[in-house]
């Protein structure tokens, strides 16, 4: 399982952007986790994305369905 740090401050900010593009931000020094189609594992981590900054919400994590590059699902 791969995980992708999202900048989105809640579960519901997060699926109020369904059929739009994810805001993420790559971590994995092996490549690319991000999928343009399929499932992927977000978590909005305040302590990563926001390094060297105030905190910006609480961490979550979700299941993001993603359909041609958009987000379909938030689950």
């Amino acid at each position: 399982m791969t995980l992708i740090v999202t900048a989105y401050k809640s579960k519901k900010e997060l699926r109020e952007c369904i059929g739009k593009r994810l805001a993420y931000r790559e971590t994995s020094l092996f490549g690319s986790e991000y999928k343009p189609d399929g499932v992927l594992v977000v978590a909005h981590r305040p302590s990563i994305a926001q390094i060297g900054q105030e905190s910006d919400g609480r961490e979550f994590f979700a299941q993001v369905t993603m359909k041609g590059g958009l987000i379909h699902k938030v689950t």
